[in-house]
């Protein structure tokens, strides 16, 4: 039973890192259709410029996010209005998919040439520190991460339903027609929307360096999880992302008490061919994404 209530809150705290690391792939599918590859790879350059903010200053890494949130911004605002808006409409959703893959190659690369394939690891003074809650082991580090993932969607969740930006944007993925019919500027707001969901990468990065030893092609490890994710969840809703992000991150943990590890992650793939046989749509979409 111990073990049990172990797994349990360890999945409860990887899903959450999984809602936050998923939304911004719903947000870029939700706006301009498009399958961004290249969002895990930014995942891992986030957690490198964590490292190296801690290595040559001796802050913490969560400091970093003050200057790698505006710049992956203005980044994914660089990338929609430059390259992305210049796609055809018609094969927009293929032809993403080849282009920030070689984007992730780019990135991959980029971090092989800078930091070798060293792995590489933030040391924290509380990286070790645990606390006992309801009878199980909490580490600190996946703790901060959780609150971290928990404050961002919440953000998040403000923006979309609380702001006229976040009307507009609403409105430009129901419907992007009937949102220029009513004067919204979809190419800006979409361009926005972009910018949004790769900030999110770089405070998921950052979370996950606390806790990940990172290395350059790590960003392999993290893409399928998160596209089964947001399939899961319905492509272009971040509420079903988010759920689907906290059952199988919880599903995760559990299996890891019979399985392994390795084998254990296999729930997403499963859980990714399941949807498309049974309800390609996903099983939270619909009324969940129309109504956010």
């Amino acid at each position: 039973m111990s073990l049990f209530v172990q797994s349990l809150v360890l999945g409860v705290l990887l899903g959450g890192l999984y809602a936050l690391l998923a939304a911004g792939l719903t947000l870029y599918f939700g706006v301009m259709r498009v399958v961004m590859i290249a969002h895990s790879a930014f995942l891992i350059l986030a957690a490198y410029l964590a490292w190296v903010f801690t290595r040559e200053t001796g802050l913490d890494p969560l400091l970093s996010m003050v200057g790698t949130v505006p710049l992956f911004f203005v980044v994914g605002v660089a990338i929609q209005r430059l390259l992305m808006a210049r796609l055809r409409p018609a094969t927009l959703t293929m032809m993403s998919v080849l282009l920030t893959f070689s984007i992730a190659l780019v990135i991959e690369g980029m971090l092989g040439w800078l930091f070798t394939g060293t792995q590489r690891r933030v040391r924290l003074p509380y990286g070790g520190a645990d606390f006992e809650a309801a009878g199980a082991n909490v580490a600190v580090v996946k703790l901060i991460a959780f609150v971290l993932a928990a404050l961002s969607l919440l953000a998040l969740y403000l923006l979309l339903t609380r702001t006229r930006f976040g009307q507009a944007l609403r409105a430009t993925i129901q419907h992007p027609e009937a949102a220029r019919l009513v004067g919204i500027d979809t190419d800006r707001t979409a361009g926005y929307g972009f910018g949004i969901g790769l900030a999110t990468a770089a405070i998921g990065g950052t979370a996950l360096a606390l806790d990940s030893t990172i290395y350059p092609s790590l960003h392999w490890h993290w893409i399928g999880p998160l596209m089964a994710i947001i399939v899961v969840g319905g492509l272009g809703s971040i509420p079903g992302a988010a759920i689907a992000a906290m059952i199988l991150g919880i599903g995760q943990a559990l299996l890891q008490i019979p399985l392994n590890t390795t084998w254990a992650q296999t729930i997403f793939y499963v859980a990714l061919f399941v949807t498309l046989m049974v309800r390609p749509q996903g099983f939270f979409g619909g009324r969940l994404a129309q109504r956010f």
